[in-house]
C-alpha cells in the first residue's frame, strides 16, 4: 500500500472506482518522477522556510499540511497562518514526497512522512518549525500517519505487518519501537489523548468498513469507540477530551463527526455534498481545520476552519491544488 493509496481511503471507503482510477494515474506519474537514490536523498535534504518564519514563530498557531497538483504531483509541506494569507512552501522534494506532517508539542519541530518508489527514501522524518534539522527516525521504514506523544519523547504510527497495518510506538529516535496491536485489517491514523495514556485510531475489516478504536497503552486494551458496519476515518483528540473523524455516511459524502472517548455523544458537524476529511483540532479546541474537496479526483481540494459546533465555516486555501493532512500548531 503506497502513501498515496492510504491517505485516500476515505474514496475507498466511499467506493468510487472513478477516484481509485485516478489516483493510481497519480501514482504512476509520481513514480515516474521519483527515481529515488542515495544521491537523490542528498540533494532533497535542504529545507527552506524563507518568509514562513511568521507561520513557525511562538504564538502564531500555524498549519502545516501537504500539497500537490495536476503539474506537480509529488507533494511537499506547506505552512500557512490559521487566519489566512499565502501558504509559504516548507520542503522542496521534487523526486520524493513529503506527507502527513504532525507538530510536536512544544511547536518546534514536525514529524511527516518522505516516500519514493524506489525505496531509498522512506520513512518518518523530523525538522525545525524552521525548516532545518532534518531526521529521520530509524525502524520506520514503511510507517505512515506520525502523531507526536504529548509529552513529545515519543511517536506513534501504522507500519505495516505483512499484508496490514498496525499501529506502533516509540521514542522520537526510534527506540524501543513497540507494537500494540495484533489484527487482520488495517489499524490507522493514531492519536493521542491529551494525558498521553490513550491512542485513539481507525481499525478497517475484511468487508471494508472503519471504525474508530481506543487502545490504553499500559494494557493494551482495546474499546470500539464507533459502531460497526460505518466508515470512519482519521480521528483526531483534542485537549477538551473530543475526538473528531471523518465519517463516509448514508449521503454517500464523508462528513466531520465528534464523539466522546466513551462513545457517547456522536453528533455530525459538516453536511455539505461534498468530502470532508482529516480533521486537526485548534489549541483550544474550539476549531477544526480539515480538507474539503469533491466528487472526483480531478477537483481541487482545499483547507476549511470550522467551529466545534458546526458555524463559521472559512475556506483557508484557494488554488487549484490538492491541500491535505493539515495539522494545527500546538
Amino acid at each position: 500500500m503506497t502513501s498515496r493509496q492510504h491517505h485516500t481511503g476515505t474514496g475507498r471507503a466511499a467506493g468510487t472506482a472513478q477516484r481509485t482510477g485516478r489516483a493510481g494515474k497519480r501514482d504512476t506519474v509520481r513514480r515516474r518522477r521519483a527515481a529515488v537514490t542515495a544521491s537523490a536523498l542528498a540533494m532533497a535534504v535542504p529545507l527552506t522556510l524563507g518568509t514562513a518564519g511568521n507561520a513557525g514563530a511562538a504564538g502564531d498557531h500555524s498549519i502545516v499540511f501537504a500539497r500537490y497538483t495536476a503539474a506537480a504531483p509529488v507533494e511537499d509541506l506547506y505552512a500557512i497562518s490559521s487566519s489566512g494569507g499565502a501558504p509559504v512552501k516548507l520542503t522542496h522534494t521534487p523526486t520524493v514526497s513529503d506527507v502527513m506532517p504532525s507538530w510536536s508539542p512544544d511547536g518546534k519541530r514536525v514529524a511527516f512522512v518522505r516516500y519514493g518508489s524506489g525505496g531509498a527514501i522512506d520513512g518518518i522524518w523530523t525538522m525545525t518549525s524552521a525548516g532545518g534539522g532534518l531526521k529521520a527516525v530509524p525502524g520506520t521504514k514503511g510507517a505512515s500517519d506520525p502523531a507526536w506523544s504529548p509529552d513529545g519523547k515519543r511517536i506513534a504510527y501504522a507500519k505495516p505487518v505483512g499484508t496490514q497495518r498496525e499501529i506502533y510506538v516509540s521514542g522520537i529516535d526510534g527506540t524501543p519501537a513497540t507494537r500494540l496491536t495484533h489484527n487482520a485489517g488495517d489499524d490507522l491514523h493514531p492519536t493521542w489523548s491529551p494525558d498521553g495514556t490513550y491512542l485513539a485510531f481507525n481499525r478497517t475489516d475484511s468487508a471494508g468498513h472503519s471504525r474508530v478504536m481506543r487502545i490504553r497503552l499500559s494494557t493494551l486494551a482495546q474499546t470500539p469507540v464507533t459502531g460497526s458496519g460505518s466508515h470512519d476515518w482519521t480521528p483526531d483528540w483534542s485537549h477538551s477530551g473530543r475526538i473528531a473523524f471523518s465519517r463516509v455516511d448514508s449521503s454517500g459524502f464523508a462528513h466531520l463527526y465528534l464523539v466522546r472517548p466513551d462513545g457517547t455523544g456522536l453528533h455530525r458537524i459538516t453536511s455539505a455534498r461534498l468530502n470532508d476529511k482529516n480533521p486537526s483540532w485548534s489549541p483550544d479546541g474550539s476549531r477544526l481545520v480539515f480538507t474539503r474537496g469533491g466528487t472526483d479526483d480531478a477537483d481541487p481540494e482545499h483547507l476549511y476552519l470550522v467551529r466545534a459546533d458546526g458555524t463559521g465555516l472559512t475556506q483557508l486555501t484557494k488554488t487549484g491544488s490538492h491541500d491535505l493532512e493539515a495539522d494545527w500548531r500546538p
